[in-house]
């Protein structure tokens, strides 16, 4: 991903309107739940048109959205987005070491608050931790199914 293990840069964060759409409306993105955390994902190959432009393109860029239809006021949506940026922070580690090996595929990631209740940011990591192991095993498992024996 990084030099640092444990940062966010700004390039690791989705914010083009087009891979957004690609991740909901694409057809190739599968999801996962944690409850209250819901994740989004697509993983996709990087293009080999321009290798300069690969060299820089983070492995896995991820978004947060936590619906007004649980929190009116934006300041409690700001703690969530907060909660959950920092569990995805510390605990990329666990999707960092395996995207490592797989080289030329990267992923898409948003996550979904779907509660209305807040929780203490300990159990936020829990299940974030819980939804990267799942994620992990998922893509060698189709990874394993994509290599020729």
């Amino acid at each position: 991903m990084t030099t640092s293990t444990y940062s966010l840069p700004q390039s690791e964060r989705i914010n083009s309107k087009k891979q957004i759409d690609r991740l909901f409306r694409g057809g190739g993105s599968k999801a996962m739940t944690a409850s209250p955390l819901r994740m989004v994902y697509m993983t996709d190959t990087r293009q080999a048109d321009s290798p300069s432009a690969n060299a820089h393109q983070p492995m896995a860029q991820m978004m947060v959205s936590v619906p007004k239809r649980y929190f009116k006021r934006a300041v409690r949506r700001n703690y969530v987005k907060r909660q959950v940026r920092e569990a995805y922070r510390l605990n990329k580690h666990i999707l960092a070491s395996h995207l490592a090996g797989m080289g030329d595929r990267n992923v898409s990631l948003c996550f979904i608050w779907t509660s209305d209740r807040l929780l203490p940011t300990a159990e936020v990591m829990k299940r974030m931790a819980n939804l990267l192991t799942r994620l992990v095993e998922k893509l060698s498992a189709t990874d394993n199914k994509n290599i020729p024996q």
